[in-house]
């Protein structure tokens, strides 16, 4: 049964992929489908057994790597954070795909649309399953280069072309963060398999590593580094630029790499690392802070975006924003339950934009919309639920994680704890404000698109709306059902899958707050709500106005250039490095020094050599026996020099000796 869980999702991919000639387009959907549905069907089976009933499964398969003391062995770890996992990746994965039955039915190439969605799947549950580090970064590089596939799906657009370049360039500057973090780990353990470097890291505390000639804190440098690769995947503050462009792929993938897989990755790796983590306190402080800069940053930026995958993507990060800084807080529980209740009403939130783009044949612009409410009562009501859920107004699902989160930071009492609550309370502020224009935008108001689009327009198909009701149902009870298991005071649900510190467990202090400090939160997302309702409903000519001013046009010119990331990393990255790439590596390295030394320079070298003996080609018998008699001398010499003196010359230092001299020949021309 647990291999099977992995084996399907790869099964279903290569059948869509390379056998769709026998199946057609119909036939390749429908056995991806059913492939991720039976694994779904699995993974609650495998929940049950391991996280319900308390029995972990480890599957050691083969010896994968046997050198020195570098021993890997391809095995699967399922423990009770897998398999939570597990429910979340592949019950969004099946839906993806059912609703993606109808959304893509049209497209001609919609098998290897299938095909990408099952291998990006299978490569999430190779990350989540993994018992070694090296097995771990193996998944993590394969749902890579399968968010790149799916955002370049429709690779004759431009535009597509480019977001999949940037997601791959940017996360390979968090992978390289990872790739580093492996090191250390096997530099300082001598082993990458999880069950040994957790058990052993109390006893690598203060322990210090060289590194750049200083030294540090080792499980520090460690913690860092796999910080690194979690900016870059989960998309958090510095590395985040690559996620609102991953919108260029169809909108079902958007709803995939959003809410279950991809940016998810990061958060599992903080997660799993927590017995690494929690002996690393300056860590924890820095994991804190970038979080809860993300969540701040991405919600302020989400206020002014009009295109309508943008607006849900921006609340994608800033919601990441909130799991990392609950890792920071030693949090870990609340932060994974939080991932899970995300999972569900942003795939909602996703999947029911999809339903407006598919309606209102592809169109995203908000500014376009208006007045749909009638025209769409369904997806009206799909997506108001989802962002009630993803304000946190109580008793949906997102109220029973993100409020926590909020509680604990304040019970943390320290400076950055501090920091954090209160940026991530203002956020929520900025959250249901940017959440609710949406809603104003697109549903109600004037109509602004044309009048044929409108008579056309229609609600989500069957096919389409049974995966909204199953993800609203979600949204709705998720939570409720689940809190007191997950983060419940004194719950044993996560075994040994989650390590806390005693010092560090807050969960008792959280519950003697004052009561208004649990209430600002709520207060402030109503009232970010109330707040543009009323001003895009009655105060439409003051945001004019407001933008007009100089503090006002100032403030949108920030906010709608993305706090001026993009324009910093063109200017200042991206334009010197494509100049050192052309004119340094490939002109001076490439097609320089490199042919020089190599076939083009000894073909140059010999054809002057050959022109200029061809000078000594004079005719005369003397001339010849002159130049023969002089070559024998010195082959003569030459000869004595080496058998009959104590300087030794040998061949290296005659080879390395002939090339300075071409290259010298051949430069001087």
């Amino acid at each position: 049964m647990y291999l099977l869980i992995l084996l399907l999702p790869i099964i279903s991919s290569v059948t869509s992929g390379f056998f769709a000639t026998y199946f057609g387009n119909k036939g390749s959907s429908i056995i991806a489908t059913t492939s991720i549905f039976i694994t779904s069907i699995l993974s609650m089976t495998a929940f049950y057994e391991v996280a319900l009933s308390g029995t972990p499964c480890y599957i050691d398969l083969f010896t994968w790597i046997d050198s020195g003391i570098l021993n890997i062995t391809w095995g699967l770890l399922f423990d009770t954070l897998t398999v939570t996992m597990l429910i979340v990746v592949t019950i969004v994965s099946f839906l993806v795909h059912l609703y993606s039955m109808e959304y893509m039915s049209n497209d001609p190439h919609i098998a290897r649309f299938f095909s990408y969605l099952s291998m990006f799947t299978f490569f999430m549950l190779v990350l989540v399953t993994s018992n070694n580090y090296l097995q771990l970064f193996v998944g993590w590089e394969g749902v890579g280069i399968s968010s790149y596939l799916l955002i370049n799906f429709w690779f004759t657009r431009i535009q597509a072309n480019k977001s999949a370049m940037k997601a791959m360039i940017v996360n390979r500057i968090g992978d390289f963060g990872l790739t580093f973090g492996i090191f250390a780990t096997f530099f300082v353990f001598n082993t990458l398999d999880f069950s040994t470097i957790f058990a052993t890291s109390s006893f690598f505390f203060s322990v210090e590593i060289l590194l750049f000639n200083y030294q540090f804190d080792a499980l520090t440098v460690i913690s860092i580094f796999f910080l690194l690769g979690a900016v870059g995947k989960s998309a958090q503050l510095g590395l985040h630029t690559w996620l609102p462009d991953a919108m260029e792929g169809p909108t079902p993938v958007s709803a995939l790499i959003h809410a279950a897989t991809m940016v998810t990755a990061g958060v599992f790796l903080l997660i799993r690392s927590s017995p690494l983590l929690e002996y690393a306190p300056t860590a924890l402080i820095v994991i804190t802070i970038m979080g809860a800069l993300t969540a701040f940053f991405a919600a302020t930026t989400g206020v002014v975006q009009n295109d309508l995958k943008r607006v849900i993507a921006y609340s994608t990060c800033s919601q990441l924003g909130y799991m990392v800084f609950a890792c920071g807080l030693s949090a870990y529980s609340v932060s994974i339950f939080h991932l899970m209740n995300h999972a569900f009403f942003k795939a909602l939130l996703f999947l029911s934009a999809g339903s407006v783009i598919h309606a209102l044949s592809d169109e995203q612009d908000m500014r376009k919309m208006g007045g749909l409410v009638n025209l769409l009562p369904f997806t009206y009501i799909m997506i108001l639920i989802g962002s009630l859920a993803l304000m946190g107004i109580p008793f949906l699902t997102g109220f029973y994680s993100k409020d926590i989160i909020l509680e604990f930071a304040y019970s943390k009492f320290t400076f950055y704890s501090n920091f954090s609550y209160w940026l991530g309370t203002i956020s929520a502020f900025f959250t249901s404000f940017y959440s609710f224009r949406l809603i104003y935008l697109t549903f109600y108001g004037e109509t602004n698109t044309y009048r044929q689009v409108v008579l056309h327009a229609h609600d989500a198909p069957i096919k389409m709306s049974i995966p909204l009701i199953v993800l609203v149902i979600g949204s709705i009870f998720v939570g409720y059902l689940f809190k007191d298991m997950f983060i419940g005071m004194g719950t044993d649900f996560w075994l040994t899958s989650i390590m806390t510190l005693p010092s560090n467990i807050i969960v008792l202090d959280s519950e003697f707050i004052p009561s208004y400090i649990k209430n600002i939160p709520v207060i402030f997302s109503i009232s970010g709500a109330l707040i543009a309702i009323i001003i895009y409903k009655w105060l439409n000519s003051g945001i004019s106005f407001f933008v007009n001013t100089r503090i006002g046009y100032n403030l949108y010119k920030i906010l709608n250039k993305k706090w001026y990331f993009d324009m910093f990393y063109n200017e200042y990255v991206v334009k010197y490095l494509l100049f050192f790439g052309y004119h340094i590596s490939f002109k001076t390295l490439d097609r320089g020094f490199v042919e020089l030394i190599g076939p083009f320079g000894l073909k140059k070298m010999i054809l002057n050599f050959s022109q200029k003996m061809s000078n000594f080609q004079s005719g005369y018998i003397y001339h010849y026996t002159f130049i023969f008699f002089i070559g024998l001398v010195l082959f003569i010499g030459l000869f004595v020099l080496l058998y009959t003196t104590t300087i030794k010359i040998n061949m290296s230092t005659l080879f390395v000796l002939f090339w300075i001299y071409l290259a010298y020949y051949i430069i001087k021309g």
